[in-house]
């Protein structure tokens, strides 16, 4: 029943996406405002089906109360539901029309991704949780550095909307894209109050991390390949803010540095996976 629910979830996240990018071509604000429905038709079924997996995963004892995020299916799943709940909230928020094209994808990759998982295994991927799992801090820890990285990806596609609008004001023949794309001084702020929060998050989510390695294995730091990887993440982030408040970096260098960290998140959320023995859902160990 959850994936009959989540399914829809993740066409309705594509469709939505594919009429954003259609808005980008076209004078016409319906396609925008379709966009904004299916959007949240899609995070109205994706919370649905959330809330089952949460009853098939609470039905297991052991898991009561606890967010079932502990396989990749749940964790590509919440992911891709904070993607789009973050992009839908900014949307309103702002009303740029545009950043469906360029945030939505990653919703429907995350979403296809779960799908994906669900199908090659036959199951959603409910189990019981490990004891070292069994803390208050796994209805947290996730959850903040999930919601962070939807904050980075919802960023990254700003950006790259910004990189876009840069080309078209510096060509000499700009197309009609230009007028459908915000200035770059609104896409510029945006993008950095985005990473901001993105960034406070994940620092946030990495010292939780860090109490909980220590309540559960007597250590708050241990150099696991996610570890590592989360403090790079932040690192890379860091700089940009620096540079940002410090050096007044704006405009497309800012957004290089932007971009850079969201590669740093990818490869934290997928790459660490095939590496790290306690964060890796695909490592086999």
């Amino acid at each position: 029943m959850e994936l009959t629910l989540f399914a829809p979830a993740a066409v309705l996240y594509g469709v939505a996406a594919a009429l954003a990018f259609v808005y980008l071509f076209s004078r016409d604000e319906r396609w925008s405002l379709w966009a904004l429905r299916l959007l949240a038709a899609g995070v109205a079924f994706h919370l649905a089906s959330f809330g089952l997996r949460m009853a098939d995963f609470w039905a297991i004892p052991e898991n009561r109360w606890f967010l079932p995020v502990n396989s990749f299916y749940g964790a590509l799943s919440f992911l891709a539901l904070s993607v789009a709940a973050v992009a839908l909230a900014v949307e309103r928020g702002h009303r740029l029309g545009i950043l469906g094209a360029f945030v939505l994808p990653w919703a429907a990759l995350a979403a296809g991704g779960a799908l994906w998982r669900a199908a090659s295994l036959g199951s959603t991927e409910v189990a019981g949780l490990v004891p070292a799992l069994r803390s208050y801090w796994m209805n947290i820890h996730p959850a903040v550095l999930m919601v962070a990285y939807a904050a980075f990806s919802n960023a990254a596609g700003v950006g790259v909307a910004l990189l876009i609008q840069d080309g078209q004001i510096k060509s000499r023949r700009p197309t009609g894209l230009c007028y459908r794309l915000p200035a770059i001084a609104v896409l510029d702020d945006l993008c950095h109050r985005i990473n901001a929060a993105g960034f406070l998050l994940l620092t946030v989510g990495i010292i939780m991390g860090g109490i909980w390695a220590y309540g559960a294995w007597g250590r708050f730091w241990g150099w696991d390949p996610k570890e590592t990887w989360s403090l790079i993440t932040a690192v890379v982030y860091a700089a940009y803010l620096h540079l940002r408040y410090v050096k007044g970096w704006r405009g497309r260098r800012a957004v290089y540095m932007s971009l850079a960290g969201f590669a740093c998140v990818c490869f934290t959320f997928i790459g660490v996976n095939f590496l790290s023995g306690l964060h890796g859902y695909l490592s086999g160990r």
